[in-house]
């Protein structure tokens, strides 16, 4: 998987352009490199401040953000690493609150790449040493720290003692690297495991459920599932309870499954013992709390002013079944049979288009296949053609922009069209770029 990245800042992208070097598209997970390199650069892994450690296939990234609004409300202040980026690499690295700002990213990079010469270590793991690097040197009272993929062998996890662990909802999405069964993908999660530490989790089928228990108490763990000592219903206005007593919540961000993913978040702060965060702390972080490229409604800009006045212009990330089953939910519930409503997908040559596609069956709408600028992806000509068993309509476009202006040019005035902008996170980051609203 080859990872790219630019910036406006010369310091930044020359640095960026040696991290480039270091991703071939063959990166072999293992903790060696990542063990070697941040030992030459002082071991900052175990300098960090109290550290919240969350993996799953969807809904970690969301989880991590209902985490750090949550301790913000508290008045405490939180280290964030999340991957990937959408507009600039800044956003993988926020220190206490903030996104890295570029002349201390540039002079991190060339520390940490400097020190991995002659390793072969692979983008995202210099990516997570200069984050740890830079962790350890800026004070704040939390590190949250999502795992880039997988688990077991991901160069997160080196964290010698987190406060907690979490793993969100599991699915199926890179087997080339984790397997092609449940079973083996869970296994691979539920490898962040810690002797001592909660690992709160989702409630899953039982031969996942086997192999996450299995897990923990090889580790040592001290195993939570929802279901357990805690629970939460109703969605998306929700009730969280465990031994503590009931907390009413209700995210801002859109999606039934938000409530599941604020669930997590809300039960690993009450499980850890390092980090006091009072109740209306927890109830406003998680209605604060923001994720960019989920579900996002995008506002006024250059792409969404190509659309027709009281057109909505909707954006995801979704690219494998799990996530597009949620979003799809979503759009069914919120968009009347009689509206136009208009998929605008871009996925990667490697991830299931037919699986991706087939939550939506069923739905009366035009799909437009467009490229993922940059990487290599399926052919928008090709998945039109496979769309159209479905849905006759389907037309491919030559990029987002002229996928929107067919849809304008077309569109009922006394209809307005509802467009959702789904796939790749790399398309998600390019169309956030494309309307001026970069996550800040």
């Amino acid at each position: 998987m080859i990872d790219r990245a630019s910036s406006d800042h010369p310091a930044v992208q020359e640095q960026l352009d040696r991290l480039a070097l270091l991703s071939p598209g063959a990166d072999i997970l293992g903790l060696e490199r990542i063990t070697a390199l941040l030992g030459r650069l002082g071991n900052p892994e175990r300098s960090l401040p109290p550290v919240l450690h969350v993996a799953g296939t969807n809904g970690k990234g969301s989880t991590c953000a209902f985490l750090r609004a949550a301790l913000e409300a508290a008045g405490l202040t939180a280290h964030v690493y999340t991957s990937p980026h959408l507009v600039r690499f800044n956003e993988r690295i926020r220190l206490a609150g903030r996104l890295i700002a570029d002349e201390a990213l540039a002079a991190l990079l060339a520390e940490t790449l400097d020190a991995a010469a002659g390793m072969e270590a692979s983008f995202f793991e210099a990516s997570t040493a200069a984050a740890f690097l830079a962790f350890a040197r800026n004070p704040a009272d939390a590190a949250i720290v999502e795992v880039g993929l997988g688990g077991r062998l991901d160069a997160t996890n080196v964290i010698p003692d987190p406060i907690v662990c979490g793993i969100a909802q599991l699915g199926h999405d890179h087997h080339a690297f984790l397997g092609d069964r449940l079973e083996q993908i869970a296994a691979e999660k539920a490898g962040i495991a810690k002797r001592g530490v909660p690992l709160v989790t989702e409630a899953y089928p039982a031969n996942i459920a086997k192999v996450v228990a299995r897990a923990a108490a090889e580790a040592g763990a001290r195993w939570l599932p929802r279901g357990s000592e805690w629970d939460a219903g109703g969605e998306p206005a929700a009730t969280y309870r465990d031994k503590w007593g009931a907390i009413a919540f209700a995210p801002e961000l859109a999606g039934a499954h938000q409530a599941r993913n604020a669930a997590l978040a809300l039960a690993m702060l009450r499980h850890q013992r390092a980090l006091d965060v009072p109740e209306a702390a927890l109830k406003a972080g998680i209605r604060w709390a923001e994720w960019p490229g989920r579900l996002q409604r995008l506002a006024a800009g250059p792409l969404r002013d190509l659309l027709p006045a009281g057109a909505e212009l909707w954006l995801d990330g979704a690219h494998n079944p799990a996530a597009a089953r949620a979003v799809a939910d979503f759009f069914r519930a919120r968009v009347p049979g009689g509206r136009p409503f208009h998929l605008v997908l871009g996925l990667l040559a490697n991830k299931d288009a037919a699986g991706v596609l087939n939550p939506f069956r069923g739905r009366a709408m035009i799909v437009h296949p467009v490229p993922v600028p940059g990487h290599e992806h399926h052919d928008p000509a090709a998945l039109a053609a496979a769309a159209r068993k479905a849905w006759p309509g389907a037309l491919p476009a030559d990029s987002v922009e002229d996928a929107l202006g067919w849809i304008a040019r077309h569109a009922d005035r006394a209809a307005p069209p509802v467009v959702l902008v789904m796939g790749s996170l790399y398309l998600a980051g390019a169309v956030l770029k494309a309307n001026a609203q970069a996550p800040d």
